[in-house]
């Protein structure tokens, strides 16, 4: 009996000591994950494509050989109206467009009245810029001294910016020749530069 209550008295000293020493192992660290940045966005290329229309207003200077005084500069105006189709990284189309002026030849006599031009254009497309190459026929129209109309070809280049999705603002500058202007023995050379606005639809 003495002995029995002497183990019961050793076994409870004991318990405390055992239960401390088989204490529950850490549990294991979790490591958070590393939040990467956002990649910076990319602005997507404009999209060019559609029918548009505006107007230009600007400069030209026009150069008749054989006369020697035969030059005249003087202010244009007009509209224009178009297609577009974007490729992806090309840009092309047509376009047609209506010019006055008054240019006038005061030595000569001679007064450019009108342009009209019939136009390809390939352009690139970077993003809300666009440089392009442009060419094709002309019709003009002169009075006073020369009261006559021909055709003739040009050739140029130009570059738009879109302000928004639906406006875009530009310039131009083309080269234009007419040999034997309407018969006359005239060759005409016309260069006119100007500045576009243009909407599209």
């Amino acid at each position: 009996m003495r002995l029995t209550a002497t183990t019961a008295l050793i076994l409870a000293a004991t318990t405390p000591a055992f239960a401390g020493g088989l204490a529950d192992p850490a549990p294991d660290q979790v490591v958070a994950p590393v939040q990467m940045a956002p990649p910076a966005p990319v602005p997507a290329p404009g999209n060019w494509t559609g029918f548009y229309g505006g107007a230009q207003l600007g400069y030209g200077r026009i150069e008749a050989d054989p006369l020697e005084d035969g030059e005249a500069t003087g202010a244009t105006y007009g509209l224009h109206g178009g297609y577009l189709y974007d490729f992806g990284s090309i840009v092309a189309g047509a376009e047609i467009d209506y010019e006055g002026s008054n240019i006038s030849d005061d030595p000569t006599g001679i007064d450019f009245d009108r342009f009209a031009r019939a136009k390809l254009r390939v352009g690139y497309d970077a993003g809300r810029f666009q440089p392009y190459l442009t060419g094709g026929a002309v019709w003009a129209q002169t009075s006073g001294a020369l009261d006559a109309e021909d055709y003739g070809r040009f050739a140029g280049l130009g570059v738009e910016y879109k302000v928004t999705d639906r406006v875009r603002v530009g310039g131009e500058v083309l080269q234009h020749q007419f040999e034997d202007f309407d018969g006359t023995g005239l060759d005409l050379d016309a260069t006119t530069a100007s500045a576009r606005v243009s909407f599209q639809f």
